[in-house]
C-alpha cells in the first residue's frame, strides 16, 4: 500500500476513510488467517472482530511492529475466543468443518489431493489451538519468527518450540491417517513431503466482501 504509514497515522486519529483503506488492504489476509482457525461459519464474524478491535484500539498502536502483524494478533486472539465459545457451547471435538479450500488442481491429481486434503483439515482441527497458530501463522501468513513472536507475544524461542512441537504432532495425526504414504516414504516423511504438494491453499475472497466488511467496521 502506498504511504501506508501516513494512511495509518490518520486512521490512529480517527479518519474513518484512512482505516477503510487498510481494511480493504489486508481484510484477504485477516480473512484467511479467520478461515484456517474457524472454518467457513465463522471466518466472517472473527474478521470482522478483528477489525473491530483494530479501529478500537488504534489510537494505542505505537509501531513497535509492523501494522500487518499487530493485526495478525488481533485476529488470532478473536479467533481463540471464538473458538473456546464454540467448546463452550457443544464441546467442538469434530472439526471437520475447518475449510481448506481447493486450490484447482489437475484432473490426474484432483482424487489424491481430495483425499490429502481432508486429511490435513482434520489433522489441523485436532491440533491444540497454540499449535494450531503457529502453523498458520508460519506457513499460510508467511511470518517469520520474530514476526509471529510479536504477534502472540511470546519470546522468539517460545515459537520455535511451538512449531516444532506442532510439526511433530501434525506428522504423527498425517502418519496415523493411513493414507497420505506416496512413493514409499517413510512415516517420518510425510507431514514435510505432504505439505509441499498440498500447501495451505489460498483463499478466494469474493470481491463483496470488501464493501460489506469496511461499512461494518468503521461506523
Amino acid at each position: 500500500m502506498n504511504n501506508e504509514q501516513d494512511i495509518l497515522r490518520r486512521a490512529q486519529q480517527g479518519d474513518s476513510e484512512a482505516f477503510r483503506l487498510l481494511v480493504e488492504a489486508y481484510q484477504t489476509q485477516v480473512y484467511r488467517l479467520a478461515l484456517r482457525m474457524c472454518g467457513e461459519a465463522a471466518a466472517d464474524d472473527v474478521t470482522q472482530e478483528a477489525f473491530l478491535a483494530a479501529w478500537r484500539a488504534l489510537p494505542e498502536f505505537r509501531g513497535t511492529c509492523r501494522f500487518s502483524t499487530w493485526l495478525y494478533r488481533l485476529t488470532t486472539n478473536a479467533a481463540i475466543d471464538w473458538l473456546r465459545r464454540e467448546k463452550r457451547h457443544r464441546g467442538m471435538d469434530d472439526v471437520t468443518e475447518l475449510e481448506l479450500p481447493d486450490d484447482g488442481p489437475s484432473p490426474q491429481d484432483q482424487a489424491e489431493q481430495a483425499e490429502a486434503q481432508q486429511a490435513v483439515r482434520r489433522a489441523l482441527g485436532q491440533l491444540s489451538e497454540e499449535h494450531r497458530q503457529v502453523l498458520l501463522l508460519r506457513y499460510m501468513q508467511e511470518l517469520d519468527y520474530a514476526e509471529i513472536a510479536a504477534a502472540l507475544e511470546i519470546s522468539e524461542g517460545t515459537v520455535k518450540s511451538r512449531i516444532s512441537r506442532a510439526k511433530m504432532r501434525l506428522r504423527e495425526l498425517l502418519d496415523g491417517s493411513g493414507n497420505l504414504f506416496y512413493g514409499g516414504q517413510r512415516p517420518g516423511e510425510t507431514a514435510y513431503r505432504y505439505r509441499r504438494s498440498v500447501p495451505f491453499p489460498s483463499v478466494p475472497v469474493p470481491s463483496c466482501r470488501s464493501h460489506r466488511f469496511s461499512a461494518a467496521y468503521i461506523r
